[in-house]
């Protein structure tokens, strides 16, 4: 049985809907491609600050970049 990833962020969700590439994405804020690909494939995560520059350039709530927590 394989274990499921837990999802932390919609980064690459919302990349598709604003129809942006990780590569634009990683020019606009300044970090390596690979950074954002691996944001995108929730490997990894950005900080705080990076995260509210990603909402500023897709120009959403940072909210809009994070999965809810299901409610129980």
């Amino acid at each position: 049985m394989a274990v499921q990833k837990k999802k932390f962020n919609r980064i690459k969700i919302v990349l598709i809907e604003k129809e942006k590439t990780s590569l634009w994405l990683s020019k606009k804020i300044g970090v390596s491609q690979p950074a954002v690909s691996q944001w995108c494939t929730n490997k990894n995560q950005p900080v705080l600050a990076t995260l509210f520059k990603i909402a500023e350039v897709l120009n959403v709530d940072v909210c809009e970049l994070l999965n809810k927590k299901d409610k129980v």
